[in-house]
This record gives C-alpha cells, structure tokens and sequence, in this order.
C-alpha cells in the first residue's frame, strides 16, 4: 500500500515536471523562500502559482501555501491548502501539524484536537503533536488529559521546558498546587527568565484564601 501510494506521488510529481521544468520550478522555490525571509508574503504566494495552477492537488506546493497564507493571518486559505496537502499524502505528519496551526489560531480547539490526535496515531512521540495537544487540551478545560500528555513526553523529553509548563498548568487547574508549584519551581532552573513559571508561582505564593477562590473559579470547566 505504501509503495503504491509513493509510487502515485511520484506519477504525479512527473506530471509537474512535463508542465514546467525542473528549473522553472526550483526557481520559483527560491524566489518563495526568499521572500518569506523578508517578510514579503504577498510575493512568496504569488511565484507560486504557476506550479499551483500546474499542479493543484500537488502535496509539496500546497503544503508551503497552507504555511505562508498561516503567515499572512489569512486562515481560511491556509486551512484549504493545507487539507488539500493532507488529501494527497494522507500519511502524513506534517501536513497535520500544519493544519493544526490555522484552527489554533481560529481557536477552533475541536477540529485542532482531532487533527493533532490523528498525529499521535501515526507518530506516538511526536513532539510537537503532542505539545500542541497539550496545549489545546488546556484550552478545553481537559486538564487530567493534559497532564497525562504532559507525563507520557516528560517520560522521554524530561528536561523540556514546554512540557514541564503544560503539566504546571494542568495541575494548577486541577488544584494539586503543591505538585504545580514543585513544577514551576523546576521550570525556572532550567529557563530562570520563564515568563508562565513566574506568572503561575505569583500567584502560588497569594494568601490561601485568594489562591483557593481564584483555583475553584478556573477549574470549574474540567472535562472528563
């Protein structure tokens, strides 16, 4: 199935190639890399389309418009490609974890969820699969999903400072304060200038009674 699957890609690649040249397409490449490196995006798309409209189901040119359009704040657009992308190579990981990049930034937590665990299923470990699904997880209010998350990657990644800030955070919501503290405190020995570590430990260190109240507040959303 596999080498069918890359066997079709490589058809259709092929057909690519007799629309326009090897050359006309690398160049084309370069001028989109160089102007994503300035800054330009508008450009980036537009030396683009003569390999999209070429090769519109293609994986590689959908697969970079789904990211620059992500750059341009134009969600919509980045969405489309990046299932486009998605649909030709259904195996694979990265243009998921690209899809996911539109939907979080629409905070379409949901539809994010379910791509990023569609992630997990190819790739167990993938690191940021798994830390985007921690973090979206934490904006659904499913904190003893995040937090096992959280542990699963800790367990290969201990040191990983982005992990060791979604446990925190799962705990804090959860209420364990004593383990959420003992986290943050770690964070800040391996990155001292933690923004979310020092936030999270100010407001550890508040009298019980606002610490308590502002804890019941925040977690009253927690999911299965």
């Amino acid at each position: 199935m596999r080498l069918l699957k890359l066997f079709s890609f490589f058809i259709l690649f092929t057909q690519t190639l007799f629309a326009l040249s090897y050359e006309q397409i690398k160049e084309a490449y370069q001028k989109s890399f160089f102007y994503e490196k300035i800054g330009d995006y508008k450009d980036a798309i537009r030396v683009l389309m003569p390999i999209y409209k070429a090769y519109p189901n293609g994986y590689t040119v959908n697969l970079r418009l789904g990211w620059l359009y992500y750059l341009m704040k134009k969600y919509d657009n980045s969405e489309f490609h990046y299932r486009k992308a998605d649909m030709a190579i259904p195996t694979s990981v990265e243009s998921k974890l690209g899809l996911s990049l539109p939907l979080m930034a629409q905070e379409r937590w949901g539809d994010a969820e379910q791509v990023l665990y569609k992630v997990i299923a190819i790739d167990y470990y993938n690191y940021y699969g798994n830390l985007r699904l921690a973090k979206v997880l934490g904006e659904e209010r499913k904190y003893k999903q995040q937090v096992a998350v959280a542990l699963k990657m800790l367990a290969i990644y201990p040191t990983s400072v982005p992990f060791l800030v979604v446990l925190g955070e799962g705990y804090y919501h959860l209420g364990d304060l004593k383990r959420a503290k003992e986290v943050f405190k770690n964070v800040l020995i391996l990155d001292p200038e933690n923004l979310t570590a020092k936030g999270y430990l100010k407001k550890l260190e508040k009298p019980s009674g606002e610490g308590k109240k502002e804890k019941s507040n925040e977690g009253k959303g927690e999911k299965g």
